[in-house]
């Protein structure tokens, strides 16, 4: 396989993995694009590269720099902007993390203290049903939100210790 055919078969796993993670295909295709050229690249790069129009182009490299992962740079004497991944793979999961948990584990947790609430019979055999299931799930998400905080704020020399630890 030449370089053109792996790096064309990274773009499109990438693309899928990044569909697992929350991000869509085309997005997570910028990203991977951006993580393996040496040099920034501009949105005609990119659109290029990809076969993909202007506006796509555009959305998607702004919710990566929304995400942390590409930033944006101005390169002296030139007036297009170019953009630049992340290539700490460490950082780029962090930051991944981060964002999924604020846009979905947040939000349930916040639904889920208002569900632990409701009011009604507690002998009611629904009532205790409806409590106990919102207290298990409770539960649940408040401790994956504790396991995703750790890993964020975690360095990448302790997660590995960690792991290698595990592993013994």
């Amino acid at each position: 396989m030449n370089l053109v055919e792996a790096k064309a078969q990274f773009i499109q796993t990438w693309g899928s993995l990044g569909a697992q993670w929350g991000i869509n295909r085309t997005m997570a295709q910028i990203h991977a694009l951006l993580l393996v050229m040496p040099d920034p690249l501009s949105a005609d790069d990119i659109m290029e590269e990809l076969n993909i129009s202007r506006g796509n182009t555009n959305m998607n490299v702004r919710e990566l720099i929304n995400w942390g992962l590409v930033e944006r740079i101005l390169i002296p004497g030139e007036r297009k902007e170019f953009f630049v991944a992340e290539k700490d793979i460490w950082k780029v999961a962090t930051y991944i993390a981060r964002e999924r948990k604020k846009r979905e584990l947040d939000p349930i947790m916040k639904v889920l203290l208002q569900l632990q609430q409701a009011e009604g019979d507690p002998k009611d055999k629904e009532m205790k049903a409806f409590k106990d299931s919102i207290s298990n799930i409770t539960k649940f998400a408040q401790q994956t939100d504790k396991t995703i905080s750790a890993f964020i704020k975690s360095e990448e020399n302790w997660f590995y210790s960690s792991l290698i630890k595990l592993i013994k």
